[in-house]
């Protein structure tokens, strides 16, 4: 089983009408496509990098549109949508439809035109449904990893990962620190040096997949 990150460029008459609102020139410059329901009834979650009224603005832009619960937070809005229909691309649609791979969230979409993605599935079925991509739209493939049922897309041993969690715990991560690396090491039950190493290795592994998926 293998996890494939894909980058894609729409072009607008393929793109979504708030894709394309964000192409033409407006305060939301990012779009996270978090959570998506059944094609027969649209329920969607997404993260927007703007506030709520800027937000709300671009929503307008989809006819679809039916029902909207706007939250604040993580430096943007999350948009809870009821939606009558995707309005993407019919080509776009019918390449996902018949698909045999997985998607695995978020979709990310740029002001840029840009949209990266995920896929999880056997490799021939993955060269396949790239090769269907690349002849809708303009494509490329970003990376290619096994995949594990864990929800990081990281490299973190299990080791490693206790050590995060303990640093957690702790407080080492906190702003100002209030625990040590000493600290991380009892709860491990390893010398400091150890929990160190473990440490540097685990944000090392996590960094370089968060700078990665975009």
């Amino acid at each position: 089983m293998k996890r494939v990150s894909f980058g894609v460029r729409y072009s607008g008459e393929l793109a979504h009408p708030i894709h394309r609102r964000m192409m033409a020139g407006h305060a939301v410059s990012r779009m996270e496509l978090l959570m998506w329901g059944p094609m027969s009834s649209v329920r969607t979650l997404s993260w927007f990098d703007a506030a709520p009224d800027e937000t709300a603005d671009v929503l307008k832009s989809a006819e679809s549109v039916v029902s909207t619960h706007l939250v604040a937070g993580d430096g943007g809005t999350y948009a809870f949508l009821g939606q009558s229909e995707y309005e993407l691309g019919g080509p776009v649609l019918e390449l996902v439809a018949r698909s045999r791979v997985v998607f695995l969230p978020p979709v990310v979409f740029r002001d840029t035109g840009r949209v990266t993605f995920e896929a999880v599935g056997q490799s021939d079925l993955l060269g396949a449904f790239y090769d269907d991509l690349a002849g809708t739209l303009d494509a490329e493939i970003e990376a290619v990893h096994d995949f594990s049922r864990w929800s990081s897309p990281t490299d973190v041993t299990d080791r490693q990962r206790a050590a995060l969690e303990a640093a957690v715990e702790v407080g080492y991560y906190e702003v100002p620190r209030t625990g040590t690396v000493e600290e991380v090491a009892t709860k491990l039950d390893c010398a400091s040096s150890t929990a160190g190493e473990l440490l540097r290795r685990a944000e090392s592994a996590v960094l370089t997949a968060f700078v990665a998926s975009g």
